[in-house]
């Protein structure tokens, strides 16, 4: 049964924003991608979360998982008391799951089926997996030219290291942000969430609108048939895409960016200043307006004057710059230092843990706390789950969550019925073989 969203009334609620709202009744205009089916084949986080953002906007999203024990994100973290995480009630919002055996013959033909009458097809197996199964673009090709075939892996369908497995930690390594994500001279840091899988699933979210736009584009032409194409996303590729300067900084000038700690090199002032309590605030004031307003606002005019003028001046200054604000931040709590430099304009704010997160009004007010109902009461569900919204929001045709993330094979029956036209007793007999099963 689909987990409808819910929305308690409560004070907060009740002074939600107009975003908050249009984001809550996302049912007044069609979802942008709305009639665009999508088969999901990926497992964990990259291939799942692109087939989230496509969900969230309107797509038609079905989600292929292993009988018996489906994805392993089910089993990721924290389990609630139904023995699903909640991390996979939240990514696999707005999906129907279907449950088939890949290993049987029986199992990809079925799945080839289905992707006949798919516009998206979504898989992150190590490369050549899909052409072991008789799964891969040409295969599909053949009966479905329009199809956009979205392939995600650790190093990308071709090169040396196509061959490779890879998940996320070794990608971001690869990407380069792994080496300047460390303080000086000490080991480089892991961020303990999976960034490297999370930005490849958002580079393929991309890479799936940008197919389907070139679709419609090459059907208005004569010249070709097939109007599908394979979208190529490699993890290590989306780390370096948030690189920056890094390339083009090493090669006019051979320097290597280096870890920084809490800093960005060659930017000041920027970074993380002790408060009392042992709380942190973090505070740009690199902008050259920005930065007098700050010097004036914690008292050091001193270091004010064309010493400090420009950002390349400052940076000969750093440590006393910074040395500076932490003095000054040292003698306050983090809501009064943000109260100081609200006054002054200066960018400044508190480091947020996931509490801070869940009970702060702006987030909230933007509509990025939604609360979805996983079930019912009468399957021995129905208790209510905060999960994170989806950015960005669209004033006129919002994404949404419908429903929370499904039991295992909770739509098998109903897609093989609707989709493949397949009677109560082939079903039976697919169960009895074990090909499909919950």
């Amino acid at each position: 049964m689909n987990r409808l969203v819910s929305f308690k009334s409560s004070s907060l609620s009740s002074r939600l924003s107009w975003t908050a709202a249009r984001r809550f009744n996302s049912t007044v205009a069609p979802k942008p991608l709305e009639g665009i089916r999508v088969l999901e084949l990926g497992q964990l986080i990259a291939g799942p979360f692109c087939g989230s953002i496509l969900g969230y906007y309107g797509a038609d999203v079905l989600i292929l998982e292993p009988p018996k024990t489906g994805d392993p994100l089910r089993k990721w973290r924290h389990v609630d008391q139904d023995g699903e995480s909640p991390w996979f009630r939240s990514l696999g919002r707005n999906k129907k799951s279907i449950c088939i055996d890949l290993r049987t013959d029986q199992g990809r033909s079925l799945v080839k089926q289905l992707a006949q009458d798919v516009d998206v097809l979504i898989e992150n197996f190590k490369p050549g997996t899909m052409e072991k199964w008789g799964l891969g673009p040409e295969d599909l090709y053949a009966t479905n030219p329009s199809l956009i075939y979205t392939r995600i892996s650790g190093y990308g369908q071709t090169g040396p290291y196509s061959k490779r497995p890879g998940f996320a930690s070794v990608c971001e390594g690869m990407g380069g942000f792994r080496y300047v994500n460390a303080f000086p001279g000490q080991t480089p840091v892991r961020p303990n969430i999976s960034l490297g899988d999370s930005l490849a699933g958002m580079h393929a979210a991309l890479g799936v609108l940008l197919g389907l736009i070139g679709r419609n584009k090459l059907s208005s032409s004569t010249s070709t048939t097939r109007t599908g194409q394979v979208v190529d996303v490699a993890i290590y590729e989306s780390m370096l895409n948030m690189m920056e300067s890094v390339i083009p900084e090493y090669d006019r000038f051979q320097e290597i960016r280096q870890p920084s700690g809490s800093t960005v090199t060659g930017v000041v002032p920027t970074n993380t200043y002790p408060c009392k309590e042992g709380r942190y605030v973090i505070i740009g004031g690199n902008g050259d307006t920005i930065y007098k307003r700050l010097m004036t606002a914690i008292g050091r005019e001193d270091l004010i004057g064309s010493e400090y003028e420009t950002n390349a001046h400052r940076v000969k200054h750093q440590q006393l710059i910074d040395d500076a604000i932490s003095e000054w931040t040292a003698t306050k709590t983090p809501d009064q230092v943000l109260v100081e430099l609200e006054k002054a304009s200066v960018p400044a704010g508190k480091i947020y843990n996931a509490k801070d997160i869940v009970e702060d009004e702006h987030i909230n007010a933007r509509g990025m706390i939604e609360t979805v109902t996983v079930g019912t009461s009468e399957e021995g569900h129905g208790w209510e789950l905060k999960i994170p919204g989806m950015s960005p929001v669209l004033q006129t045709t919002p994404g949404e969550t419908k429903w929370a993330g499904p039991d295992l094979g909770q739509n098998t029956d109903e897609v093989l019925k609707q989709s493949l036209g397949l009677s109560e007793k082939e079903i039976k007999a697919l169960k009895d073989q074990g090909i499909i099963n919950q």
